[in-house]
């Protein structure tokens, strides 16, 4: 009896890897820039409907803990529209810092428009200029860009 149970784990296992293998598909369907506005309106989209609910009104729109800006979820969070943790801080811009997912994203920006729409941690961070550190998926993307007039 042990043997067949034995046999048929191996054989889930050895199917599960090669339904993993197989990522073709997906990296020629999944390019750069849709993943930029897939980004930005799931980050828009949280941030309208958590101003949406009335008890959170006198919270600004805020879910978590010691958000501010509105529609932010998580915890230490600023500007509008992101989920996690210490997103959207110290930016000199109000069109930066916005729409970030995970953890360190969008901070410390001094242009127009840096620092949004990423996922992960440690994206789109301290950078001058404009349109810059925007739509990084995964970790330490889009930092100390544009730094220029210094």
């Amino acid at each position: 009896m042990k043997r067949y149970v034995i046999s048929a784990l191996c054989l889930g296992l050895l199917s599960t890897t090669a339904a993993k293998a197989d990522t073709t598909t997906g990296s020629q369907s999944f390019g750069m820039s849709a993943v930029q506005a897939a980004v930005g309106k799931y980050g828009q989209a949280i941030g309208s409907d958590v101003r949406g609910m009335n008890p959170l009104g006198s919270l600004g729109g805020n879910v978590g803990y010691k958000n501010s800006g509105s529609g932010n979820v998580g915890a230490f969070n600023s500007g509008s529209g992101n989920v996690g943790a210490f997103n959207g801080n110290s930016n000199t811009s109000t069109t930066s810092g916005n729409g970030n997912i995970g953890a360190f994203n969008g901070n410390g920006n001094t242009g127009e428009y840096d620092g949004n729409g990423n996922i992960g941690a440690g994206n789109g961070n301290f950078n001058g200029g404009s349109f810059n550190g925007n739509g990084n998926v995964g970790a330490f993307n889009g930092n100390f860009n544009g730094r220029g007039n210094r």
